[in-house]
């Protein structure tokens, strides 16, 4: 398991760059977090790299992400991997989050489309975006209304951080790499 593969994985399953683009997001903020909590950055990357690289094929529940953890498991994927995975999905009641990775994910997954939601709507992209900007934009229901408030509330609070602080946090591990998100400011 090493990110090379996972990259050559979202490739084969994934064409919409937007998509791809947002698994980098969550492999950053899962990197970032790696960091912090003193974990595996490779194992913790690639997780938040594969998270989606089924979804484009398979949207529907429970085939996302159950027929991508049947293509983990056949390409030697850890148990670990597979289960993060798929504990992501909360209408998947047998996999409930009970590790830091999988509670990481799921904090780190609706947030991160989120706040690529917000960046990419201002003149400065993910530049000096604040946590503030990012709740200001969650009170407005019409703002990327498909992504769920509760969740992103849920995942912070499931991780045991301070919602702000998690705001924050993703912000700054996704404008590390803002260029490959096509959130850098405009020149």
């Amino acid at each position: 398991m090493n990110r090379e593969d996972a990259i050559a994985l979202v490739c084969e399953y994934t064409q919409c760059e937007s998509l791809r683009r947002h698994m980098l997001a969550v492999e950053a903020a899962m990197r970032a977090y790696a960091r912090k909590f003193g974990e595996d950055e490779e194992l913790w990357g690639v997780v938040g790299l594969l998270h989606d690289f089924d979804y484009e094929r398979w949207p529907t529940p429970p085939d996302h992400p159950l027929k991508g953890a049947e293509i983990l498991a056949q390409r030697g994927y850890s148990h670990e991997v597979i289960y993060a995975i798929k504990s992501h999905a909360d209408y998947l009641t047998d996999c409930p989050r009970v590790s830091r990775l999988d509670k990481t994910l799921y904090a780190c997954d609706e947030l991160a489309g989120f706040v690529s939601a917000v960046a990419v709507i201002r003149p400065e992209k993910i530049r000096g975006l604040t946590a503030s900007s990012v709740r200001k934009k969650m009170k407005q229901k019409s703002f990327a209304a498909a992504v769920s408030r509760e969740d992103m509330i849920r995942g912070a609070e499931d991780l045991g951080v301070d919602l702000n602080e998690h705001i924050q946090f993703v912000i700054d591990a996704m404008s590390a790499i803002a260029d490959q998100l096509e959130l850098g400011p405009e020149p």
